[in-house]
This record gives structure tokens, C-alpha cells and sequence, in this order.
């Protein structure tokens, strides 16, 4: 990074990207070769990203690590010279079917996992000695448009943390990812901070578009989940919906170009969401349906109030200079068309 806060000249620079198998984390490496960097892809599986990131041709600029959260020092090797690390990894293996103790499970089984995760990167991150940041991919998850009083807020910004002592009492669809990204976020500047580390958040909310992953990723079919009507992701689009009074949306070539401007610029500092626009439940559906007409809207328009829903602002993100490319139309229209293409949703002829 320049010292002026101009993106750094990337010929020779190596970063690190964790969860490089991953969605974003795939998408990620492809942005970051494409501009020249260096990039150490860490994964916990090497033969996955090795099928998934051979596709970029890049092999004289890209070199997989493998590296496991759950295993003190496995980053070592992979953080080893890098200027900046990108931590996108993040335990997902999230099994509440536990009736008897399940706080205790909770907190033991799946919280402590995932904040032992990113103090061990940044561990690493410390020990290396080169990492001039991190920034680290939070969730939209971490943010509520209600106030104290419950009351809806005209606009939603990084402020708009979501108390954890409400998601343990509420437990709603999705509360233990919730509450892993809230504490984990926490626990990692915190970890920083006292190290010296400089760490940047990034805030993505329903990520979705083309993807390299040989399967649909999960913010992808989550937001398409009122057309599958997949019994256990549409709720979590109602959770979110619930949650913030609209979805939100970002491309993801858009959020892995964030991810970038945000590793480059200097004056970057603590948290920025990165939204391209909200829509109410029946908007989004309409606009389903109007790329994939065989999908009914119509019941949306009983099942919720088209009301206007809180400005889910970016503006931090965007007074620093960030632009981003792509709209919520252009984010639905090439999520159904890969969909399309994959099969997991059927072709305009199968209709017929």
C-alpha cells in the first residue's frame, strides 16, 4: 500500500487468501491474479482448490497451502511473506440439532472452534512479520435495522451491531452463525488490536452471481430459495428479511473488488459494509419472477408487507472512493442464468 492511501503497485506483492475454496475466497484469488498479485491460496483441502483454481492458469503467481482453522500454526507456511492476508475462511459446520445443553454445545462445539480459527491466522499474520494488513470478511448478519426499542431505523450503517445477548434469547433461523460471525469479529480486533495487527472489516450481505464452486454456493441459493422453496434455506432469507426489513445484495465480482480496495487503501480502518441495493421480500420476488417466469410471486404479496425498508447505507464505503459495477437486476439475472446452466434450476425448454 502507498503511504498516500493509493492502491499499491502490485507486481511482486504476495497476499493470502484463507477459504480459498470457497466462494468469495475462489472468486477472490481469480480478482486478485487478474491484477497481478501473488497469491497463497490457503485451503484445507489442497486436491478441491487445485481442481477449483487450476482454471485461472496462473500457476507462476499462485501457490495452495493447505491450512486447517482448527489447527494451531497451519498458517505459518502459507502467511510466510505476504504483505496483506485476506481471512474469508470461517467455520460453517454448524449442527444445532442438539436438544439437551444446547447453549453449552453451542459454546464449546461450534463458538470457541470458530474464535480459536481467526486467532490462529492472526497468529500467523503476527509471527510472519511482513502482513502490512488483514482484512477480514465479516457478515451482514453482525447488522439489525431495529433499534434498542425494536423500533425500524430510516438507515442501517456499521453502527447497527446486533446485540448477542438478543440472538441467544431469540434463537431465530440461523442464530449460531449469527452469534459465530458476531464474537468472531470481536474476538479478532480485539486480538489485533493488542498485537498491533492492522485489521479491516468488510461487511457482505446475500453475495450471489456467476460462481467457480462445482456446487451452488449457499448465499446463492439462499436467495433463490423462495423459487426452490428449499425448506431450510428459505427461512434464513425470512430470518434476514426479518432482521433488516429488506435483502440486501452484492455482486460478487463487486465484493471481491472491495475485499482489494480495501487491502490497497490506507485510510481504511475498523468496519464497511458493502451493499448495492435492498429490496422489499415482494420486490425481490417480482423480480424473480421476472427472470424466471414460471416462478408465482404472487404469494409474497399476502406473506409480506411491501413497505420501505432501511437504507442499508455503504456510504462509508463508498466516501472512500469505492464504486461498485453491478446492480441488484444485473446480480439476479446471472444468478438464475448460471443456475440455469448448472442445472439446479430448469432450463426455459424443460418448462415447456
Amino acid at each position: 500500500m502507498d503511504g498516500d492511501g493509493s492502491p499499491a503497485t502490485t507486481a511482486g506483492n504476495a497476499v493470502c487468501v484463507t477459504g480459498s475454496t470457497g466462494y468469495i475466497g475462489s472468486s477472490l484469488v481469480g480478482a486478485l491474479l487478474r491484477r497481478g498479485y501473488r497469491v497463497h491460496a490457503a485451503a484445507r483441502d489442497i486436491g478441491k482448490a487445485s481442481q477449483i483454481l487450476s482454471t485461472f492458469g496462473s500457476k507462476d503467481q499462485l501457490r495452495i497451502f493447505r491450512a486447517d482453522l482448527n489447527e494451531e500454526g497451519s498458517f505459518d507456511e502459507a502467511v510466510k511473506g505476504c504483505m496483506g492476508v485476506f481471512h474469508v475462511a470461517a467455520s460453517m459446520e454448524f449442527n444445532t440439532s442438539v436438544e439437551e445443553n444446547i447453549d453449552d454445545h453451542v459454546k464449546s462445539e461450534i463458538l470457541q472452534p470458530a474464535i480459536r480459527g481467526a486467532i490462529n491466522v492472526l497468529q500467523a499474520c503476527w509471527r510472519a512479520g511482513s502482513v502490512k494488513r488483514v482484512v477480514f470478511t465479516s457478515s451482514i448478519s453482525t447488522i439489525t435495522a431495529k433499534d434498542s426499542n425494536g423500533e425500524w431505523k430510516t438507515t442501517v450503517d456499521e453502527s447497527s451491531i446486533t446485540p448477542t445477548h438478543q440472538v441467544w434469547r431469540e434463537k431465530s433461523n440461523g442464530w449460531v452463525y449469527v452469534l459465530s460471525k458476531l464474537l468472531t469479529e470481536e474476538e479478532a480486533f480485539k486480538f489485533a488490536k493488542e498485537k498491533g495487527i492492522d485489521l479491516v472489516s468488510i461487511i457482505p450481505p446475500t453475495v450471489a452471481g456467476p460462481f467457480l464452486t462445482p456446487t451452488v454456493p449457499a448465499s446463492v441459493q439462499v436467495l433463490l430459495s423462495p423459487i426452490t422453496g428449499d425448506p431450510l434455506l428459505y427461512p434464513i432469507l425470512a430470518s434476514v428479511y426479518c432482521r433488516l426489513g429488506s435483502i440486501s445484495l452484492v455482486h460478487i465480482e463487486d465484493i471481491c473488488d472491495a475485499h482489494i480496495f480495501l487491502m490497497e487503501n490506507k485510510a481504511a480502518k475498523d468496519r464497511y459494509l458493502c451493499s448495492v441495493g435492498s429490496y422489499s421480500m415482494p420486490q425481490l420476488a417480482d423480480l424473480l419472477s421476472s427472470e424466471y417466469p414460471s416462478f408465482d410471486s404472487e404469494r409474497f404479496r399476502k406473506e409480506f408487507h411491501d413497505s420501505i425498508p432501511s437504507e442499508i447505507s455503504s456510504n462509508r464505503l463508498s466516501d472512500l472512493g469505492y464504486k461498485s459495477r453491478y446492480n441488484v437486476n444485473d446480480i439476479v439475472k446471472q444468478s438464475i442464468s448460471y443456475c440455469r446452466e448448472c442445472g439446479f434450476l430448469k432450463c426455459p425448454e424443460v418448462e415447456k
